[in-house]
């Protein structure tokens, strides 16, 4: 059915206003086709794709005939969507396209809309129609549709700096009413700058839908600053509820910037470097991306090497020494550092095995030359010693294996160490003692020998040239040690010992009392330690000679007497002492023994001895 010109609608109702009493039917049928003036609109927000609900806000009259839905047209003709009638209970939907099978009119004349699109955001106006009245109240419908959540699309691969190029575009799709786009820095509003920040905004609406998409684009022009930096968008849009916002996923950008500075350093297990090590350099530019080739710069050389961002060297010496440099391959930018090579050098003059006499001087001197102060200690024999070895006059204590080590404790791992084996050697001494022991029934007496190599011992009886096998000896230290023999003789007797080692043969006697007659003991052995320090002056070692001399005159003179004394007796006791001592004398050899035998034995012996010498 077509639709009156608005212009004649118009008109006629505002005849119909102007008669007191219009006909019923003829002001019933302009009513419906003349618009109100709107005393206050009532709004239903709804959301796109739901359904739109708009209940009629009137008050059903009585006599009510029926309800009629309208909308009104932009030109504001109006648009009969749906009847109900109050008598016959029935309801008519009218024959528009764009509401078909989407409308429900309930009993208290509430509209419903499935579905809801853009294109019912219009004015809708519900009639309740009597037979003296038409009643109308309007309803505006607002639709809205909150966009997809924005994503930044066609991004760059790289920023460079001082450059103005595209970062990317900010795309929110299907949204309405329309939003807006703003660009984030690090969670901070970029604001557009000219030749620096450029953002531009274009909305496009789908014919179909209405619904709009946003694409903004932004143009930057970063700084070396921005590396890492976190780029994100939001959108603004409004809801049935109001104002929201919804932001995209942050985007971090390469921002690629030249270099502007080199850096050389030496890479290294240890602080400190020493001969024999390996030694890397490696070269570094502040740029992004940084350089992959550089020249590096070796003392001694006037060209650069080129090489990557490593320079190797193997098994350096101390002449690698000196400032290395490294710089771009155009050679604009450098950089320095220098490395010491610490070295330690040691000579132990002598070295190695060293054999000596007794008595000789040896200077021994360990020289070190370092990069730096270097610690030096010796250790004898696994013992460290206090200070440094010296020999005016080698002594067999002397003896032994001797270290020369040195450290610099600043150089982890670097010390130094040589050896000397020092062997002194000495012709075989000789000094005998003797000694009554405390149950006067016995002397002990004892061979104490000097000299290196250890010198073999033999005791012999004088005159008889018999062998005493049965004897002790004392640990072997520092070249002395001592042959021990106990004995229980009967007569006089002369014992012999006898010291022998490759340089030369010793023979010294010493003459033993028999053992009732008294005599004056001799102790049996020095103090090592004391007897060890030898006075080197020359007064000291000549008034030992002389006193020496002295001595041996008068022992000599008092043996003669002793001797001549015992000439004597010696026929007449010579039968009795040959039965008693078998080989020179019998009983001396009889009884040369630590076990002396039973003290009934030792008496028989001394009465013999007794009638002998009567």
């Amino acid at each position: 059915m077509m639709e009156p010109p608005a212009a004649a609608v118009a008109a006629a109702c505002a005849s119909c206003r102007r008669r007191p009493l219009p006909p019923p039917l003829l002001c019933l049928l302009l009513a419906a086709l003349c618009p109100r003036p709107a005393l206050g609109l009532y709004t239903v927000n709804a959301v796109y794709g739901d359904t739109i609900t708009m209940p009629c806000r009137l008050e059903v009259p009585d006599g009510l005939m029926f309800g009629k839905w309208k909308y009104e047209m932009p030109n504001g003709s109006p648009v009969f969507i749906a009847f109900r009638s109050s008598t016959k209970k029935n309801v008519q939907y009218d024959d528009v396209p764009d509401y078909k099978d989407r409308l429900s009119l309930s009993e208290n004349y509430t509209l419903s809309i499935k579905n809801a699109r853009i294109s019912d955001e219009k004015r809708f106006v519900c009639m309740l129609v009597t037979e003296d009245d038409v009643s109308e109240e309007p309803t505006i419908v607002k639709v809205f549709k909150q966009p997809s959540q924005p994503e930044i699309l066609h991004q760059a691969d790289f920023l460079e700096t001082e450059k103005l190029q595209m970062l990317g575009e900010c795309v929110a799709r299907e949204s309405y009413p329309e939003g807006n786009v703003t660009w984030y820095k690090n969670g901070r509003v970029l604001q557009p700058v000219e030749e620096v920040v450029v953002i531009n905004l274009q909305k496009i609406v789908d014919k179909s839908t209405g619904l709009f998409t946003m694409t903004s684009s932004l143009q930057y022009m970063p700084t070396k600053e921005d590396a890492n930096a976190k780029f994100s968008c939001i959108v603004t849009y409004y809801g049935p509820s109001g104002q929201k916002t919804i932001q995209s996923e942050p985007v971090v950008f390469d921002v690629h910037y030249p270099t502007e500075k080199v850096t050389i350093r030496v890479l290294s297990q240890s602080s400190t470097v020493k001969e024999g090590d390996n030694i890397t350099l490696k070269c570094s530019g502040n740029g992004n991306p940084p350089p992959q080739e550089f020249l590096f710069y070796i003392p001694g050389e006037t060209e650069g090497i080129r090489s990557s961002d490593t320079y190797i060297m193997t098994d350096v010496r101390r002449n690698a020494t000196g400032e290395y440099k490294c710089s771009l391959t155009d050679k604009s930018m450098m950089d320095a550092t220098t490395i010491t090579v610490h070295y330690l050098d040691l000579q132990l003059t002598p070295s190695g095995e060293v054999t000596k006499q007794i008595g000789e001087a040896l200077p021994v001197s360990c020289t070190i030359s370092s990069s730096r102060n270097a610690t030096v200690f010796w250790i004898k024999d696994n013992t460290r010693m206090q200070t440094s070895p010296s020999f005016s006059s080698l002594q067999y204590q002397d003896a032994g294996n001797y270290i020369c080590e040195t450290t610099l404790q600043e150089v982890e791992g670097l010390k130094k160490r040589k050896t000397l084996k020092l062997i002194v050697e000495g012709k075989p001494q000789i000094k005998m003692t003797k000694k009554t022991n405390t149950n006067k029934m016995s002397k002990t007496i004892v061979c104490h020998v000097e000299g290196f190599p250890k010198p073999a011992v033999q005791w012999t009886v004088t005159g008889s040239g018999s062998i005493i096998n049965k004897t002790e000896e004392t640990k072997y230290v520092n070249g002395r040690f001592s042959s021990k023999i106990v004995i229980a003789p009967e007569e006089n007797v002369t014992l012999t010992c006898i010291a022998e080692n490759q340089l030369e043969r010793t023979v010294t006697s010493l003459n033993v009392s028999a053992i009732s007659i008294p005599e004056y003991d001799e102790p049996e052995d020095r103090n090592d330690d004391n007897s060890e320090k030898v006075n080197d002056q020359a007064k000291l070692i000549v008034g030992i000679v002389v006193g020496l001399l002295l001595a041996a005159l008068v022992a000599g003179v008092v043996y003669w007497l002793y001797v001549k004394k015992s000439n004597d007796a010696k026929g007449k006791s010579e039968k009795a002492a040959a039965q008693n001592f078998p080989s020179l004398p019998r009983t001396a050899s009889k009884h040369v023994d630590k076990d002396l035998g039973n003290i009934e034995e030792n008496k028989k012996l001394e009465e013999n001895n007794h009638k002998s010498e009567t």
